[in-house]
């Protein structure tokens, strides 16, 4: 059997947890809530992909069966033993209904068992009370419905009992409308943040804004909504997957649904937009991000795995795709810029121990480690440039506190050394443009660029240092779309926008930080920040003498002012705060002496000139958490009128999808690009 972890999620042999299961049968005695048994599986019998999903004609898919039989707890049933003999069919709406061997015309797939244990609330995990669940189950491999239309998946079982999951099929799109995609993500970038940002980097004067942010000027804005298949609450894993695939999918997971078998790389798989891209139009695609490249958002375009923590097994799929099944080969990245070097030399932290510098290299790519040799790079072949380990020492640390890079040990090639010839998010995008430009040719790219650490240290509180990285982002997006336009491609090239989720944050009022340091007490101090009329003019674009950083236009000309921003977290744990910028990176809580490590205090270290704010969130959390909040999505090129409105987080596939001419009435290639689709249905 499995184990469980003090979570209450299910602990696999790789040590990392997936969250598992949803909520309860109504008929059960409990609800579950905190814990779940299978995400997206409201009964005792399970369909994945489940109720609601919606695919898009042609995408690849894996469907699983699984019939749980509760050994003890609220929902025991059947004497833990599940019915082997369950049967399931799919019924196109005004069709029969046929088995899933008859439709798709596959083999019947072998049953599979397992069991495995989940917590059903708080109570039985304090009393180290798990249920167990005795499962048997199948999975049909790499199907997918050609035809657009609604569809009902019936899974009978125990009898009379049945799970029906309904299922929608979007609309053809089979000409190309943008021949080229990029895709920015502000990971975590609110329009709380980005309004914040502006007001950092951009003059004012009476109320009006001397200049503007560039997503400022796009054409279109609308608004997706981020909530995952299980919680309202996302993480960047399956958000990421939600953008690339349109399917929702659990925290932690990627380009599967979560099953409730023991193993990270067996789950019922969807098929990325990078790998419909390349199989559809054999495009050039590429990754840029300051976070390491099997960072979430990164990985996510070409990972399939329930766990975001198989950092080394996500690599070895980003080079090779899927080996342990038949599946789409999207052919290796043509760019992959980021950090994330534990990944990649041989070691604990590789796939099975390898090089993958050498892996890389054998497979034909220019390797880069640092600035230099990245702007050395042709365009003629495929490149990886992995720049530290870890994730980027933020923008605010390249760039204005250098000081700062001296202590990190993040050499890309292993040793301890600090990495200190880094590239930014700006150079690594503007060459990858270029490289994807001349590999893709006639056929197009697709690019996805992420500020990752806006996300980053919004966690750690460390406000000025996420904004810093959000201008970074801008300033990216600005000289992208000036290059676009110089190589003759902005016309030809659908630029958006996004996060994948948010934070809890805002700006609330102006500090004197001046008068809250020399004060003694919290509440004294407290009277140092200003609300309305008192909340003054932003000090940021203020020039002052001696103070000059040379990060040109659009930054802060004074990061440390002596009027700053009064901002603030929803979801956070207790820390102290002063509101100035912190010149080395933050650590808010830490534990303390004669208590257990996870019992977490305000770190005494941490803006001891400060106030105590009191925590929202449990003691054992050393930082601040996500929110609920919808994200804004900003849109100029072909295809951009689509992305106005508000809708869900998958819906900005199918857009995306739909302008790329990928939604298919066959598996044959695409044709020629500039003309739209070629083949005929089969």
């Amino acid at each position: 059997m499995t184990e469980l972890s003090s979570s209450g999620r299910l602990q696999f042999n790789m040590g990392k947890f997936s969250s598992l299961a949803v909520v309860v049968a109504a008929a059960s005695a409990v609800t579950a809530q905190t814990f779940q048994r299978l995400g997206s599986c409201p009964d005792l019998g399970c369909v994945l992909p489940p109720d609601q999903s919606d695919f898009l004609p042609g995408q690849y898919f894996d469907l699983r069966l699984e019939v749980h039989a509760p050994v003890n707890g609220s929902e025991a049933f059947n004497d833990g033993k599940p019915d082997e003999n369950f049967s399931v069919t799919i019924t196109k709406e005004g069709g029969e209904a046929k088995s899933i061997a008859e439709f798709f015309d596959v083999e019947e797939p072998e049953l599979e068992k397992w069991d495995f244990k989940w917590y059903e609330d708080l109570f039985a995990q304090d009393a180290q009370a798990p249920s167990v669940v005795n499962v048997a189950s199948k999975i049909y491999r790499k199907l997918a419905i050609y035809e657009p239309g609604n569809y009902a998946v019936t899974l009978s079982y125990y009898g009379e009992q049945k799970t029906t999951a309904n299922w929608v099929v979007r609309p053809l799109a089979t000409k190309k409308r943008a021949k080229n995609v990029i895709l920015f993500i502000g990971d975590g970038m609110t329009t709380n943040m980005i309004t914040a940002a502006r007001l950092l980097g951009h003059k004012s004067i009476n109320g009006k804004y001397q200049s503007l942010l560039q997503m400022d000027q796009f054409p279109v804005v609308g608004h997706q909504m981020t909530h995952s298949i299980d919680s309202f609450i996302t993480d960047s894993a399956n958000s990421a997957s939600a953008l690339y695939t349109g399917h929702k999918s659990t925290v932690n997971a990627m380009g599967v649904y979560v099953d409730s078998s023991a193993n990270f790389f067996d789950d019922p798989k969807v098929e990325t937009i990078v790998e419909l891209l390349k199989r559809t139009w054999d495009s050039a695609w590429g990754a840029v991000s300051t976070a390491a490249i099997s960072d979430a958002t990164p990985i996510a375009l070409s990972g399939h795995s329930r766990s975001r923590y198989a950092y080394g097994s996500l690599v070895d799929q980003g080079l090779n795709s899927m080996t342990n099944y038949s599946w789409t080969s999207h052919g290796g990245p043509d760019v992959w810029f980021g950090g994330g070097a534990e990944q990649f030399v041989a070691g604990d932290g590789s796939y099975e121990g390898k090089d993958y510098y050498e892996e890389f290299a054998k497979a034909g790519y220019e390797v880069s480690l640092n600035k230099t040799s990245l702007l050395e790079l042709g365009n003629s072949s495929k490149a990886l440039g992995i720049f530290c380990q870890s994730h980027f020492p933020v923008w605010l640390d390249r760039n204005v506190y250098t000081e700062n890079l001296e202590s990190f040990k993040n050499d890309p090639l292993g040793s301890e050394n600090a990495a200190l010839d880094l590239p930014g998010l700006k150079e690594m995008t503007l060459k990858a443009v270029d490289i994807l430009h001349h590999r893709g040719g006639d056929k197009g790219f697709f690019l996805m660029s992420e500020g990752a650490s806006i996300d980053k240290q919004m966690h750690a509180l460390d406000y000025d240092r996420a904004l810093g990285d959000l201008l970074e982002l801008d300033d990216t997006i600005r000289a992208t779309v000036a290059h676009l336009k110089e190589i003759g491609e902005l016309e030809n090239t659908l630029v958006l926008v996004t996060a994948d989720h948010g934070h809890g944050f805002d700006v609330y009022g102006g500090v004197d930080t001046k008068y809250l340091s020399e004060q003694e007490t919290d509440r004294e101090k407290r009277r140092a920040v200003g609300t309305y009329e008192l909340s003054g003019l932003s000090q940021y674009t203020v020039a002052v003498d001696g103070v000059s950083y040379g990060t040109g236009p659009n930054f802060p000309v004074n990061w440390d002012p002596r009027y700053t921003l009064a901002q603030g977290f929803g979801g956070n744990p207790d820390h102290r705060e002063n509101f100035r910028v912190h010149k080395s990176p933050r650590k808010v809580v830490s534990s303390t002496p004669g208590h257990s490590k996870s019992d977490l205090y305000v770190d005494a270290k941490d803006a001891p000139d400060g106030f105590i704010v009191n925590g929202t969130l449990s003691v054992t959390e050393s930082s601040g958490v996500h929110s609920l909040t919808d994200v804004a999505v900003f849109a100029m090129g072909p295809c951009q009128e689509l992305f106005g409105g508000v809708y869900g987080n998958i819906d900005i596939f199918y857009k995306m999808a739909t302008c790329l001419g990928l939604a298919r009435p066959d598996n044959k290639p695409g044709g020629d690009p500039n003309t739209g689709c070629k083949s005929k249905k089969h």
